[in-house]
């Protein structure tokens, strides 16, 4: 199975769209809460220049930052996650 880590906030509209279109598209995924883990919290920023971007998200090591539902696409399928 592919690994898809979403880092993201409950609170974030921008991280619950991202689990509403994974969900759609049919991608297992991992949530993690970044509010409720620091180091996950640390993990989102040291990979956005000190910023925590939500949702983060980690599909087999290629990490995106607040992709859009077309850059996520487009990642899952080179990564043969989506086909």
């Amino acid at each position: 199975m592919a690994t898809v880590t979403v880092y993201g906030a409950d609170w974030c509209p921008l991280t619950k769209a991202a689990l509403r279109h994974l969900d759609e598209v049919g991608v297992e995924y991992k949530y993690v809460d970044i509010d409720e883990d620091a180091e996950a919290a640390q993990w989102v920023a040291n990979h956005n220049d000190g910023k925590e971007k939500k949702p983060t998200i980690d599909v087999e090591g290629e990490v995106l930052s607040e992709p859009s539902d077309a850059e996520l696409d487009e990642v899952l399928r080179a990564k043969s996650v989506l086909t």
